[in-house]
This record gives C-alpha cells, structure tokens and sequence, in this order.
C-alpha cells in the first residue's frame, strides 16, 4: 500500500490551536496590555465638556485645579488700530498678565495692553474709580464688589506653595493643620514641627494681597493670623522682598509658578503632596474683573484671553 505523504495530524491540529490562541488575544487580550507612558499614552478628558474646557496648565502649575475656562465674549475676528487696554491687579498674575498682553499684540498688531500688579484689591479700587479697564484677582469677588457692577471671569488656575530659604536646616514636610497653627501663631519654634530648635520667622503677605485671601480661606479657614511677635507683615504686596526675607528660619506662602524654578528657596510639601499635585490641598482661580457693561477693547482682550489661542499663549508663555 502507497504511503501517505506531507505533515502528521498532529502538526494540523497545532496550527489550529496557535491559530485560535492568536485571534482570542487579538480580539480579546490586547487592550488589556500596559499604556506606555508618554505622548502615546491616552489623555484623560473627564474634565472637559463641549462649552467649556478645563485650561491646560503651564509648566510648574497644578493640574489638579479643574474650573473650566469658559469664552466671556467671542474672539474677534480683528481689532481697531489703537485699542488699549489698562490691567492692574494681582501680583501672583504677573505673568499670566505678560503672556496675555503679547499674545493679543501680536495677534491683533497696533493694539496697546499696559499692566501692572499693585495687589488684588488695588486693581479693584481702580476698577471702579475707571483708573483702569481690567482688575487681575487671585480670589473670587466679594457679595459687595459685585454689587458694584463687577464681574470675575476665571483666567487660569493657580496653587499657594508654602516656602523656606534653601538654607533653612528644616528639610521635612507640614500638615494642614500645622500650617495653620504656625501662621495663627501657635506653632513658633521650629522643633514642635520635627525640625532643629529655633523660631519659625513668619513672612506673610499684607492684607490688600489676593493672595492673603485666598491663604486665610484655604488655610486658616477664615481665621485670622497671628499677631504674635514672630509674624512680620510686609509693607507691600511682592514676592521678591518675601523670598529674600526667608533666610535660613522664615516661612512663607506664594504663587507656585512664581517660587517652582527658584535656585533659593525650598517648597515644602504638604501632607505629603507638592503644588504640581493633581490632590495638593491649597489650590484655586485667577480671575480678570471687569465692570459692566464691558466696553469694546475689555471685550475684545477678554474673548482672546479665554479663547484657544489665548489659553495656549499661557502655556508657551510658561
């Protein structure tokens, strides 16, 4: 009898096995397989809805803070040669100011944005005395600023570091509630909070500071500070002077992306969490303040501001 040629059965019935293995992986294992991490790596969108969108924070700015920035006015589509627009405000939005006042120049060429930063509450006074056209605001506006016909419109989100000197033996981390005792005056001694026995030299921020604000409802919870010898309030509201007062046992508190690349001072986590954090505990909202009703050039900076190419002049800006 003729011998049968080719492969056994038992090489078909492999190939069939191999077969079937390969197409329930396909079909049914590989979405289960590690994301790598990078550019490839999906984004998490949860934050965002078709009208509004959560901005994308620049480097060295919490991602964690999720007010979506929504259009306050539509992007015009041009701008009057010699439009101007006068911002004062908050200290902490020198920057964000900056990169806004370039990006609407160049995009709309001949316009004039001047700004300054002589705190929160001076940039309202000069709202409504018309001194200038936009208040930047570290916090939101009070029940009695908008009686007054003002208007906050959310700009970008921002964290409050808590700061020491880069020589400051104290190397460890704060809770909340050690925060709050050491700027209520309760805690002054360094060694209460696990560091080397020494006052704790409290820098804080004066009063017309949105800055203050916001670290007195997010901190102390609508506390008051201390009055207690080792707290000094500085003159004016500016974050140099503040840095260059640490030395080697003051405390302090600022806007991060003010203190995150400075060679001279150290941040100090809380609970364990730094300000680039998606959970750090001290996080809130910029806002630019207008008064009603808003005139063209307010309109027009205030549309580009919120709009895409406005959010992303932030981010390069950065």
């Amino acid at each position: 009898m003729a011998q049968r040629s080719g492969p056994p059965p038992i090489v078909f019935i492999v190939a069939l096995l191999a077969l079937l293995g390969g197409g329930y992986w396909f079909f049914f294992k590989r979405d289960q397989a590690p994301t790598p991490v990078g550019a490839n790596a999906p984004v998490d969108t949860t934050q965002t809805s078709p009208t509004a969108t959560t901005r994308n924070t620049p480097p060295n700015t919490p991602t964690g803070t999720n007010t979506t920035i929504s259009a306050a006015f539509p992007l015009p589509a041009s701008v009057p040669t010699g439009t101007s627009v006068r911002i004062d405000g908050s200290t902490s939005m020198v920057t964000v100011n900056e990169n806004l006042k370039q990006g609407f120049q160049r995009q709309f060429q001949g316009t004039n944005v001047s700004t300054n930063a002589g705190g929160s509450d001076k940039g309202i006074q000069d709202l409504i005395a018309g001194r200038v056209d936009i208040a930047a605001v570290s916090r939101p506006l009070t029940s009695q600023e908008q009686a007054q016909g003002l208007t906050g419109v959310p700009i970008a989100n921002d964290a409050i570091a808590v700061v020491v000197g880069k020589n400051n033996p104290f190397s460890a981390g704060l809770t909340i509630a050690q925060v709050a005792d050491i700027f209520q005056g309760k805690i002054n001694n360094w060694s209460a909070v696990g560091g080397t026995a020494g006052t704790i030299r409290v820098i804080n921020r004066p009063a017309i500071s949105g800055t203050n604000k916001s670290f007195q409802e997010l901190i102390l919870k609508g506390a008051n500070f201390g009055t207690t010898p080792n707290i000094a309030t500085l003159p004016r509201d500016a974050t140099t002077p503040l840095l260059q007062a640490l030395g080697t046992d003051g405390i302090g508190y600022a806007t991060y992306a003010q203190v995150a690349n400075q060679q001279t001072v150290r941040v100090i986590p809380i609970d364990g969490l730094t300000p680039d954090s998606s959970s750090y505990p001290y996080q809130r909202t910029l806002y630019y303040v207008y008064k009603n009703p808003a005139s063209p050039a307010v309109q027009a900076f205030l549309g580009y501001a919120t709009s895409t190419s406005g959010q992303q002049a932030l981010v390069i800006g950065n």
